[in-house]
């Protein structure tokens, strides 16, 4: 039988990103310390517990608009924080779409090979456009959606 996919976003929903935006709310925006300190975010354990329940009984997809050069240190952060880490999806070099193309091109991708029961994200953009299409999702409301986060994941395509 073939399993269903339970994919979670990383950033809002298993880590707490709001110690980093500092480095985005200024001008320029520092990326490369933005994403440098990626490995120090705190657990969001409403989100880690929730993706633990999820992994019981589904494959446990990752589906982050972090870039593909954070994947050993995203690997190694999910390991710690006890969570699988070998279905990672990840925003390729230079591709700057928004967020919700990003996500709504690779879940097409990912439902052409197993039925997806549940996305969850804390971006309202990408939740919006992805209920439109017909996907179960569930809004990651634990942590308040930075409008700083926000502009980057749907603006300047960058996590």
């Amino acid at each position: 039988m073939e399993s269903s996919l339970a994919v979670f976003d990383i950033d809002g929903v298993v880590a707490d990103v709001r110690h980093r935006l500092r480095y985005l709310e200024r001008r320029p925006k520092d990326w490369g310390r933005f994403f440098a300190a990626a490995d120090r975010d705190p657990v969001l354990q409403q989100g880690v517990a929730l993706a633990q329940q999820y992994a019981a009984e589904h494959v446990l997809v990752w589906l982050t608009g972090r870039p593909e050069h954070l994947r050993e240190l995203t690997a190694a952060w999910l390991g710690a924080a006890g969570l699988p880490a070998e279905l990672l999806f990840m925003r390729p070099a230079n591709d700057r779409r928004p967020a919700r193309d990003f996500k709504s091109r690779q879940l097409a991708r990912l439902a052409k090979e197993s039925p997806i029961e549940v996305v969850v994200d804390d971006d309202p953009e990408v939740v919006q456009r992805l209920r439109g299409l017909g996907y179960q999702v569930r809004l990651a409301d634990w942590v308040p959606h930075s409008s700083t986060l926000g502009k980057a994941q749907e603006r300047e395509g960058r996590t």
